[in-house]
C-alpha cells in the first residue's frame, strides 16, 4: 500500500500572489489547497492567509467566490478599441479603470461569423478572459458606440442601377448598400465617409453619405483615407488659429542671449520646420555642447486653445505628400521654428562630457539664438567625407569638426552602455510635382543623422535627470524589457535557422546585438532584425519611471520636438516650472492628470505610426499597380495557415501569397518552426526563405498586395536546418495572424 502524501506546509504569502498572479483564470481556495497539498488541519490557516491578503487589498474576489490579484479587470466590461498592435491585432482598454497604473492590455478576439468589424474608436461590451498577468482577451458581445457606427469606402455603381460602398479596411470585406437619396449626390468612384443604418440581420446593410472625400485617383486621396480613417483632427479651430497668427517675436529680458554663437540646424531635404540646433566646442576636460530647442511653451500656454488643440492631436503627423501638425502653421513654421538669421527663443542645454563621452555636468537656460545656417544631412555628410559646398564649407573647420569630434566621445559612450543597434530599413516614397508616385525607395542612413540622434539623446537624458531633481512630474519615454512569451517565441525562431539564445538570462541590449552581429552581412539579416523588434515592448509615455530598455538608460523623456510632440511641450513646461524661467511653466493642476496625458499621448503616436504605415502602404500599392503580372525576387516574412507573406527586394513592400496560390497539396503549418510543409510534394516553406512571386493583385484602396509562387521555394536560409517533424497538436485550430 503506497503511503499517502504528506501535506505541505502553509505557502508564503509571495507565494500565494505568485500563484493566483500566474493562474490564466479566477482561483478558488479548492484549487489552492491542492496546487500547494494543503492537508485539512491548515485550511483554517490558509483561509486566514487569503482574508489577510484581501482586507491588505493585494487581492479581489470575484462574485464566484474565487480570487485574482488586485487590479484583476472583470469578467465583462465595457472597452474603447484604442489601436492596432504589431501582429494587426485590435487593442482595447477599459472604459473605466480604478486600478493602480495602467490598465491591462486587452487583446480583441477575432470577429465571428455575421459580426461587424470594429473600428478604432467603437464602444464594446465585451466578455474578458485573462490570459496572463497584464494581458486579456476581449469578445464583443455588443456594440455600443454613441451615435451610428461609421464606415469610410468607395462608391461602385451596379449593373442594376443600385449603389455599394466598399470599405477601405482590408479587414471589413462586406459590401455595403447606398439607396438613390441617401448618396449626397456622390459619383462612383468617390471616397465618402457613411453611416450604418439600422437594417434587417440578411442581405447587405445600408448606409447613408455624410461626407464626400474626392475621387479614389485623386493623388492626395492616400493621406485624406487614413486622416479619416483613423479619426486624425485636421483642421484647427479658428480660436487656435487667431491665437496663432497674433504671436509676436519673444522679447530677450531675462534669457541668456546665445546669438553670437554658430548653432545650425540639420533635418531632412523636405523638412520645413526646425526645431532643434547644435554647436559644440573642445574643452580641456573633453567637449562642451548645446542643444537648443525652439521654446513652444512662450507660445502655447497651459489651458489655452492652441494648448486644448495640441493635447487632442498629441503629435504630428506625417505623410508622404502632406503633414498634419500638432500646431498650426504660423507658429510650426514660423515663431517656433529656427530659421536661419532669425531670432528665436529656445530652451538651451549646456552639456559637459569627457574625452569617453560621459555626461560630467549639465546646465538648461532660457535663452534667444540665432541658427547661423538651415542644413541637410546630405550636405553635412558630404562636407564629412571631404565634399564641401558653398554652405558647408565655411563651417567645416569651426563648427562641423568639433560636432563631429563631440558626437565620437558620445559614439563611445553608446556603445559601452550597449543601446540595442536593429537595422530596420524604411521605404521613402517620392512623388512628382502632380503627387503620384515616382519610386519606393529605401531610407538612408547616415553619419550625421546619427549624430543628430546621440545630441538629442544627450538632451533628452538631461532633462529627466533636471526635473527628477526638481522633485516635479516628469512625462518619461519607458521602454520596458521583453515580455517572458515574446523571448520564448524569439528563442524558437531562433533555434529554427541554428542561432541558439540561451535560457534563463537576464536580456541587455548587448545580448540581442550579438544575435545581430552574427547575421550581418547573410541574407537572413533583416529578417533577423524585423523578428527580434517584434520581440521588444513597445515605447510609450509614463510619470511611471521604468527606464527604457533600448537605449540602456535609467531615465529618459522627450525634450528635443516640442513643435512636433505634445509630451516635450510638458517636459519644457516642467523645466520652466522647476527653474524659475518665468511664464508658460506646469501648473500645479496638471500634476494630478499626468497618468492620463500620458495614456492618451501613447495613443495618438499609436494612432499616427498605424495611419502613416497604412498610407506607406497604399501609395506602394498605388505604384505596383501597373505591374500586375510582374515577377519579383522576394523573402517569406511571416508564415500562416492561410499563406505565406513576402516582403519584396526592390521596394521593401509587404504582401500576402494565399494557400490557394502554392502549388495544389495539404500544407503542414508548423508555429514553431514558422513553416509550412506539403504532405504530398515534401515542399517546405520557410520564414526568410528566398522565392519568386508574380504580382497577381494590387489595391491601392486598402494597400493590399496579392501575390503567386512564381516558382519552386529558393534555397534554403543559411541557417536552415532543414525539414523537421511536425510538431504535435500544431496543425489544429486557429492561428494568430502575423503582423501584416
Amino acid at each position: 500500500m503506497k503511503n499517502p502524501r504528506k501535506p505541505a506546509p502553509l505557502p508564503s504569502r509571495q507565494q500565494l500572489l505568485d500563484f493566483i498572479k500566474d493562474s490564466p483564470v479566477p482561483v478558488g481556495k479548492r484549487e489552492i489547497a491542492r496546487a500547494f497539498r494543503i492537508g485539512p488541519d491548515d485550511r483554517l490557516a490558509l483561509r486566514a492567509l487569503i482574508k489577510s491578503l484581501e482586507t491588505e487589498g493585494k487581492l479581489d474576489r470575484k462574485a464566484s467566490r474565487r480570487f485574482v490579484p488586485q487590479g484583476s479587470l472583470p469578467e465583462s466590461a465595457v472597452l474603447v478599441i484604442s489601436g492596432m498592435d504589431r501582429d494587426g491585432e485590435l487593442m482595447a482598454k477599459p472604459v473605466e479603470w480604478t486600478g493602480e497604473g495602467t490598465p491591462p492590455r486587452i487583446i480583441m478576439a477575432p470577429f465571428q461569423r455575421g459580426q461587424e468589424p470594429l473600428g478604432i474608436g467603437d464602444r464594446v461590451l465585451a466578455r474578458l478572459k485573462r490570459l496572463r498577468s497584464g494581458l486579456y482577451e476581449g469578445r464583443a458581445v455588443k456594440r455600443i458606440t454613441e451615435g451610428p457606427a461609421r464606415v469610410l469606402g468607395l462608391i461602385e455603381d451596379r449593373p442594376d442601377g443600385s449603389g455599394r460602398l466598399r470599405p477601405v479596411d482590408r479587414r471589413n470585406r462586406t459590401d455595403f448598400a447606398i439607396a438613390a437619396g441617401d448618396r449626397l449626390d456622390a459619383l462612383s468612384g468617390e471616397l465618402v465617409l457613411a453611416e450604418i443604418l439600422p437594417s434587417r440581420p440578411y442581405g447587405p446593410k445600408p448606409v447613408r453619405v455624410v461626407e464626400r472625400l474626392g475621387a479614389m485617383d485623386d493623388a492626395h486621396a492616400v493621406s485624406l483615407l487614413a486622416i479619416h480613417a483613423h479619426g486624425i483632427p485636421d483642421v484647427f479651430p479658428e480660436e487656435a488659429l487667431a491665437q496663432a497668427e497674433a504671436a509676436v517675436a519673444a522679447p530677450l529680458g531675462q534669457r541668456e542671449d546665445l546669438r553670437a554663437l554658430p548653432l545650425i540646424t540639420i533635418d531632412g531635404a523636405d523638412a520645413r520646420d526646425f526645431d532643434d540646433a547644435v554647436w559644440a566646442e573642445r574643452e580641456e576636460e573633453g567637449w562642451h555642447l548645446i542643444v537648443a530647442i525652439a521654446d513652444v511653451a512662450w507660445y502655447v500656454r497651459p489651458g489655452d486653445a492652441l494648448d486644448r488643440e495640441a493635447y487632442l492631436r498629441g503629435n504630428s503627423v506625417y505623410f508622404p505628400d502632406r503633414v498634419v501638425p500638432m500646431l498650426p502653421e504660423a507658429l510650426s513654421n514660423g515663431w517656433c521654428s529656427l530659421k536661419p538669421d532669425e531670432d528665436r527663443p529656445c530652451l538651451a542645454v549646456h552639456i559637459h562630457i569627457d574625452a569617453q563621452g560621459e555626461k560630467i555636468r549639465h546646465r538648461f537656460v532660457r535663452a534667444l539664438m540665432r541658427s547661423a545656417a538651415r542644413l541637410t544631412y546630405e550636405q553635412v555628410q558630404d562636407a564629412r567625407e571631404g565634399r564641401p559646398d558653398d554652405a558647408t564649407g565655411p563651417l567645416l573647420e569651426d563648427v562641423l569638426t568639433p560636432l563631429y569630434g563631440a558626437w565620437e566621445a558620445l559614439l563611445a559612450a553608446r556603445k559601452r552602455r550597449g543601446v540595442l543597434e536593429l537595422d530596420i530599413p524604411e521605404r521613402r516614397i517620392v512623388l512628382d510635382s502632380n503627387g503620384h508616385v515616382q519610386a519606393v525607395l529605401p531610407r538612408q542612413s547616415l553619419e550625421s543623422h546619427r549624430l543628430i540622434e546621440d545630441f538629442m539623446i544627450a538632451a533628452n537624458v538631461a532633462a529627466a535627470e533636471q526635473i527628477e531633481a526638481l522633485g516635479l512630474p516628469c512625462m518619461y519615454r519607458v521602454h520596458d524589457k521583453p515580455s517572458p512569451e515574446k523571448l520564448e517565441g524569439l528563442r524558437e525562431f531562433l533555434d529554427s535557422i541554428d542561432l541558439p539564445m540561451a535560457k534563463g538570462q537576464v536580456m541587455r541590449p548587448s545580448h540581442f546585438n550579438a544575435i545581430l552581429a552574427k547575421v550581418r552581412e547573410t541574407p537572413e539579416a533583416a529578417l533577423v532584425n524585423e523578428i527580434v523588434l517584434r520581440s521588444q515592448a513597445q515605447a510609450a509615455y509614463s510619470p511611471d519611471n521604468i527606464g527604457h530598455f533600448g537605449l540602456g538608460l535609467a531615465r529618459y523623456a522627450h525634450f528635443t520636438s516640442p513643435i512636433r510632440r505634445y509630451a516635450d511641450l510638458l517636459v519644457h513646461r516642467a523645466l520652466i516650472a522647476g527653474l524659475k524661467f518665468g511664464e508658460g511653466g506646469l501648473p500645479d493642476t496638471d500634476l494630478g492628470s499626468f497618468a492620463e496625458t500620458g495614456t492618451h499621448i501613447s495613443a495618438t503616436e499609436r494612432r499616427a505610426a498605424s495611419a502613416e504605415r497604412e498610407a506607406i502602404d497604399r501609395f506602394t500599392a498605388s505604384f505596383l499597380k501597373d505591374r500586375v503580372g510582374a515577377h519579383f525576387a522576394a523573402r517569406i516574412s511571416g508564415v500562416a495557415r492561410f499563406g505565406l507573406f513576402v516582403s519584396l527586394e526592390e521596394t521593401g513592400a509587404d504582401g500576402l501569397i494565399p494557400a490557394s496560390a502554392l502549388p495544389a497539396d495539404y500544407y503542414h503549418h508548423d508555429a514553431r518552426a514558422h513553416s509550412l510543409t506539403g504532405r504530398r510534394s515534401g515542399a517546405r516553406f520557410t520564414l526568410g526563405q528566398p522565392v519568386e512571386v508574380i504580382l497577381s493583385e494590387a489595391n491601392p484602396l486598402t494597400g493590399g498586395l496579392v501575390f503567386a509562387l512564381a516558382a519552386g521555394p529558393g534555397p534554403r536560409s543559411t541557417f536552415s536546418r532543414g525539414p523537421k517533424r511536425p510538431s504535435k497538436g500544431r496543425s489544429k485550430g486557429p492561428e494568430r495572424r502575423g503582423r501584416r
